[in-house]
């Protein structure tokens, strides 16, 4: 019981805060809905595959970006918008914000070191959590865009009587 209410929590306050990006970009009122339920079955995918299947934060979102972007882009048709009006505003809850946040505080700690050492362990802390944030993000991107290129017909024509 424990183990589902925290899925339903993530996917909940993904679902939040992707209504939130898309309130952002102005999209017609019926997207709203999907932004939300996007966000929350990529978030909750990621988490799962993470918390139970052992993946990496990178390839757990590579899939979860995956799975938003096939299903933003057969939701497309039925809304009459393209994909990216779901798709983008419901991956960035799952932007890797501790990770690019580190990186700065690394970098400005970095600055400051006294020592070679210092400066040594920060410098590295810069390059994991830079290169992990790098990776999510090119991971979200490279899986939202597969489905897109995989169902152009679909994809482009969503718009189209």
């Amino acid at each position: 019981m424990n183990v589902l209410l925290g899925i339903l929590q993530d996917g909940l306050f993904a679902a939040i805060a992707g209504v939130g990006f898309a309130a952002i970009s102005n999209p017609p009122r019926v997207a709203y809905k999907y932004c939300a339920l996007l966000a929350a079955i990529g978030h909750i995918g990621r988490y799962c595959l993470m918390t139970f299947a052992g993946f990496s934060l990178v390839f757990a979102s590579l899939a979860g970006a995956f799975l938003v972007g096939l299903l933003a882009v057969f939701i497309a048709p039925r809304v009459k918008c393209p994909p990216e009006v779901f798709s983008y505003p419901a991956l960035l809850p799952m932007i890797p914000g501790l990770y690019a946040y580190r990186t700065l505080q690394a970098f400005m700690l970095a600055l400051s070191a006294n020592g070679e050492e210092e400066f040594g362990h920060y410098f590295y802390l810069i390059e994991f959590n830079g290169l992990t944030c790098l990776f999510v993000v090119l991971g979200m991107v490279v899986g939202q865009l597969i489905p897109i290129m995989m169902f152009k017909r679909v994809a482009y024509t969503s718009t189209r009587d």
